[in-house]
């Protein structure tokens, strides 16, 4: 019996954009995704105001544990959000 790769986790990412606002989403790979980001593809948050930092990734066992996590996140007041971003945890 052979073991089973460990499944490629998940995270939750903010990206800030050229004007100040933060986004938040998930992706099992969150440098390219915010590669995806800078270069005007993958989200229409950043059509009016282009994506400059990856600012916050969290590791998360799973993409449904990663889709709770970006909910929470996202009910979060803006003070809540640039706390976790000036944290610096980054991959």
């Amino acid at each position: 019996m052979t073991d089973l790769p460990a499944p490629k986790p998940w995270f939750v990412y903010l990206v800030r954009a050229a004007n100040g606002a933060l986004y938040c989403g998930i992706s099992n790979d969150p440098v390219r995704r915010f590669a995806s980001h800078q270069s005007g593809k993958g989200a229409r948050f950043f059509l009016s105001s282009p994506a400059v930092a990856l600012v916050y990734t969290e590791q998360c066992a799973s993409k449904g544990e990663a889709l709770r996590q970006e909910r929470l996140i996202k009910k979060l007041k803006k003070s809540a959000k640039e706390c976790l971003a000036a944290s610096g945890s980054l991959i």
